[in-house]
């Protein structure tokens, strides 16, 4: 009977140990290098020093506490590595100062990598936490924020992590692919949202673009359509003076996803939703981009819209023709197309073909109005000579949402989905709202006012 209550106390101090596994470091109490922060509430994240497979150095990082696939999604140091493996450095160390200060520092206290903090932190005793969430923030005793670890996201978005720039605190939280899957310095290929115009997100390769998500339209990303099938997800996008951002999140603690960016498009595209099945005991990919050929940045140049569904992919809009026939007989679509008639603004004979199921073009020049309806956008385009084309900038459908989008000159990086997308009234001249070209896309030329 002893040794069984004795047993039985052992279990109880085990038990009591992991339901309060450590979740904060502060001065004078690091975390070294054979230790591990655990989320509270739920542990579903563990946070500690790793070494990528094939790495010779070591990297403080955040991973899953249940997914028995060790997968990082974020890593403080990632451009400045203790050298030598895990193994060696149990020396090792992040800790945090009286002034708010996080940093990486090698067996032999040498700092490697530091966060300094916000302004006006440092008030009272600092501590630098782990949330359930998977976010490590650094707090000073008044609670005020230091420095967290979602305004500086690495290769992968989590719930809760947000892509865009808070310019309240001046964060720009861009996706940045490991170099390898051996060396999570930042590569060249990146994940940014771009402010301007309508904000969307862009992938660059180095000074390439190499896709679009198109802007937000209430429900979705208009280059994503199929986010409208997704099963117990929650988007998030904020455009306000305060921050332009993307978030997701996910409707139960048993959902576990991630959106991560790679540097060679392995296994599908750059960027890849994957979410983990328990009862297989892998990871699925639920979504990546770029997807088809349409997916590539102005595949048919300007006023050339992409189809995937017809061959040749390439077609001009209705009342355009390719600039170079000779180029377009042989594929070479990057002249694009130039109108077939000159319009005549002045005389106010120039009418709107609808463009149905459309990824919109770039928007980066757009010109944006959120209190304006889209009865009074094509108004305003009619009347603006500068105007080709127009589009709905909210579709929610919720009170009080609506929206313009207006674009000027020619319309880049066009593409039609087979039953999604937005659409999309073009500017023509009258001698070509009722006819169809063989060259047009016969999507375009289903309605037209």
């Amino acid at each position: 009977m002893a040794s069984h209550q004795l047993l039985l106390f052992q279990l109880l101090l085990l038990l009591s140990s992991a339901s309060h596994a450590r979740d904060t470091i502060s001065p004078g109490q690091p975390l070294r290098g054979n230790d591990t922060l655990v989320s509270p509430g739920a542990g579903s994240y563990v946070l500690g020093f790793f070494t990528p497979p094939g790495s010779n150095n070591t990297y403080v990082g955040l991973w899953y506490a249940k997914v028995p696939v060790r997968t990082v999604v974020w890593v403080a140091n990632r451009a400045d590595p203790v050298p030598g493996p895990v193994e060696r450095n149990a020396r090792a160390t992040l800790s945090v100062s009286a002034d708010c200060t996080l940093s990486v520092a090698d067996a032999n206290s040498t700092v490697v990598w530091s966060a300094p903090p916000a302004p006006g932190a440092g008030a009272g005793r600092c501590t630098a936490r782990l949330l359930d969430s998977g976010n490590l923030v650094v707090s000073d005793a008044s609670g005020h924020v230091a420095w967290q670890g979602f305004d500086h996201p690495t290769d992968t978005l989590i719930p809760g992590m947000r892509v865009g720039m808070d310019f309240g605190t001046g964060a720009n939280m861009t996706l940045t692919a490991w170099t390898s899957p051996s060396d999570p310095s930042p590569g060249p290929v990146v994940a940014v949202m771009d402010t301007t115009g309508d904000p969307e997100v862009f992938i660059w390769n180095g000074a390439e673009k190499v896709w679009r998500s198109g802007p937000w339209d209430g429900l979705q990303f208009t280059g994503v359509p199929d986010t409208a099938t997704y099963m117990g997800f929650n988007f998030s996008f904020v455009n306000s003076a305060k921050e332009v951002s993307y978030s997701f999140q996910v409707a139960n603690s048993s959902i576990v996803s991630r959106l991560t960016l790679n540097s060679t498009g392995a296994a599908g595209g750059l960027l890849q939703r994957w979410t983990w099945v328990w009862a297989a005991g892998a990871w699925n990919m639920y979504w990546y981009a770029p997807k088809d050929q349409c997916d590539a940045v102005n595949q048919c140049g300007p006023n050339g819209v992409c189809d995937p569904n017809s061959l040749p992919v390439c077609e001009c809009l209705r009342g355009f023709a390719p600039r170079s026939p000779e180029a377009w007989a042989l594929r070479d679509n990057r002249g694009g197309c130039a109108r077939a008639t000159p319009l005549d603004c002045g005389n106010g004979t120039d009418g709107f073909a609808l463009m149905a199921h459309a990824k919109v073009p770039d928007t980066t020049a757009a010109v944006v109005d959120y209190r304006a309806g889209l009865a009074e956008c094509a108004q305003r385009c009619q009347r603006n000579c500068s105007c080709t084309a127009y589009a709905n900038a909210n579709l929610s459908g919720a009170p009080g949402h609506r929206g313009c989008v207006m674009w000027g000159g020619a319309l880049e990086d066009l593409r039609v989905f087979p039953n999604f997308g937005q659409d999309l009234y073009v500017r023509l001249a009258a001698a070509d709202l009722g006819t169809c070209r063989p060259t047009c896309l016969r999507s375009v030329c289903t309605q037209f006012f």
